[in-house]
């Protein structure tokens, strides 16, 4: 395998959404501007949602304006914030958020207990709102969805590739620029993987496409490397392994970004991250938030250091 794979870290939103300790504003800034540093260049930074709903991401408004623009001049990096309805889309803009996402699901008891509405209904939402963002973003900006559950739903079990297939085909005709096909819950394994990916590559181009694995079951960096050898080439993870979902019960972390970083970088493949600046930032995260370390390239740094 040759050539460069686009990671698009999801730490500081999907991450962080799941703990049940609230990282404090000023370390969620040092934070996001350390995996800035480390070479990162697409970071979701948080989620204009309820804040009764999901707490840890209740001051992204002011988080996102204190986010150095200097800083984000030096480091070249997209800052992404995750929006569900027209008050959340109002909100990003009242701070000058540009690279939006977008969330639907490939399961409807999973779409209704997350966004609290079908799929339908999440698709008409925001499609009127990424039409909108068009219009007042215009180039500058970028737009991806996430479409959750497309493997497997807590409430309703395996997804059937027909299934999750709708709901992509759907998305296809949208100005949208990367749909990220999401396993919520760590239940697909590299077959499962290729099976949907490929109609998925036929309907969106590869062009379009990233891919989020949660790691649930250990399969995560499998299905990762399985998808990058589809042709693939944006992959979403997170500082540490953090992840899970709060509407999802049972999901794991996400993909651990070292642990993939450690993987292109060895088959040859371009990342444009430090991992050891990278680790140092998971390390000081970790402590900061006395949890435990899942990532196994970070528990092998760490005794490294010891």
């Amino acid at each position: 395998m040759r050539g460069r794979v686009q990671i698009f870290e999801v730490g500081p939103r999907d991450g962080l959404q799941n703990e049940p300790r609230d990282l404090p504003l000023k370390d969620k800034v040092w934070f996001i501007s350390s995996l800035a540093r480390s070479g990162l260049k697409d970071i979701e930074f948080g989620a204009f949602v309820r804040p009764d709903r999901v707490p840890q991401m209740a001051n992204s408004d002011q988080l996102f304006e204190k986010l150095s623009p200097l800083a984000l001049q030096k480091t070249q990096a997209r800052y992404w914030g995750l929006i569900f309805n027209e008050k959340g889309y109002l909100r990003s803009q009242s701070v000058g958020v540009r690279n939006l996402c977008f969330s639907t699901a490939a399961s409807e008891s999973f779409a209704q207990r997350n966004m609290g509405m079908s799929i339908g209904k999440s698709i008409q939402e925001f499609s009127r709102l990424i039409h909108r963002a068009r219009l007042e973003i215009g180039k500058k900006g970028k737009v991806r969805v996430y479409v959750s559950t497309a493997f497997g739903c807590p409430f309703e079990g395996k997804i059937s590739v027909k299934k999750a297939m709708k709901v992509i085909e759907k998305l296809s005709h949208l100005p949208i620029d990367q749909v990220s096909i999401g396993d919520t819950i760590g239940v697909g394994t590299p077959k499962d993987v290729a099976l949907l990916l490929a109609p998925a590559i036929q309907c969106l181009g590869l062009e379009r496409l990233a891919v989020h694995f949660h790691d649930t079951r250990g399969t995560a960096l499998a299905n990762a490397l399985r998808a990058i050898d589809l042709g693939v080439r944006v992959v979403d993870s997170s500082a540490g392994g953090l992840g899970g979902c709060p509407f999802a019960p049972g999901a794991g972390g996400n993909l651990a970004t070292e642990d993939l970083v450690y993987m292109l970088e060895g088959m040859g493949m371009k990342t444009g991250i430090d991992l050891d600046l990278l680790c140092k930032t998971s390390l000081t995260l970790a402590q900061k938030m006395k949890r435990p370390i899942t990532s196994r390239y970070l528990k092998a740094f760490m005794s490294q250091c010891a």
